[in-house]
């Protein structure tokens, strides 16, 4: 227990409750920074600006949001960076993530499979940034089996070359997924916000993903653009928030 002198008492608290108390003033404490993030993704969806007509202006508007998450990152400083190479892999995998969202802008010209590998570059360095511990193969079982799901979905519309690079995506973040998940340990105190923010994270962008696909490649979905990016900028935003490692 934890005394707080009040007048002439002292107060005793539980560490529980002071964890929780830190807890939400370094939740509060990151909000104001995700502003700009904020609102630059109700510029997009305010504009709404035709996929038909692909140009650079949508290429920006698409990938403000993202820009914006890059400054989120930097904005803790480069002392911060340096210290954590999981924040810097984040932040390389956002960078990589806008190039993946450019390229996308234009799939109908040629661009989808350059998209594609950009995102996997985006979940290997994901992925690198969780790290391998706790290992937590229940964790791993539950994301390989969606993966299988997912590619077991998918495979009877696929041909050619997407045969093998929709599979090796689906593996890549399948594995995202897993590490993510991993350090979500609910029985012991192995977890932060921060983790809970990750595991959240990859779980949209692997339903923002897998809306692209069965759209693209199976049947079309309703309101399938809302979807996607609405889980997409969800998704980014929340691993951007796990950078962010208090227990550090």
């Amino acid at each position: 227990m934890e005394g707080l002198w009040k007048g002439k008492h002292w107060i005793l608290i539980s560490p529980d409750f002071l964890s929780l108390a830190v807890l939400s003033f370094q939740v509060k404490s990151e909000g104001p920074k995700l502003l700009p993030f904020f609102k630059a993704t109700c510029v997009y969806f305010i504009l709404w600006l035709p996929t038909s007509h692909p140009s650079w202006l949508s290429a920006l508007v698409k990938c403000l949001p993202i820009l914006c998450l890059w400054a989120f990152i930097l904005a803790h400083g480069a002392c911060f960076l340096q210290t954590h190479s999981g924040a810097r892999k984040i932040l390389a995998g956002l960078v990589f993530s806008t190039l993946g969202d450019a390229f996308l802008i234009w799939q109908d010209q040629g661009y989808f499979t350059h998209g594609l590998l950009m995102f996997a570059v985006t979940h290997v360095l994901y992925s690198s940034a969780f790290g391998m511990k706790p290992l937590n193969l229940q964790a791993g079982m539950v994301a390989g089996s969606i993966s299988v799901l997912s590619y077991i979905l998918l495979y009877p519309y696929l041909c050619g070359p997407f045969t093998y690079l929709v599979g090796g995506y689906i593996a890549v973040i399948g594995f995202m997924g897993w590490r993510a998940m991993a350090g979500i340990q609910l029985t012991n105190d192995l977890w932060t916000w921060t983790r809970m923010s990750a595991c959240l994270g990859a779980g949209l962008f692997m339903v923002s993903d897998l809306t692209i696909a069965v759209d693209k490649f199976c049947f079309p979905v309703p309101y399938s653009r809302v979807l996607v990016m609405a889980t997409y900028y969800a998704a980014q935003m929340l691993i951007a928030l796990s950078a962010v490692d208090h227990q550090d």
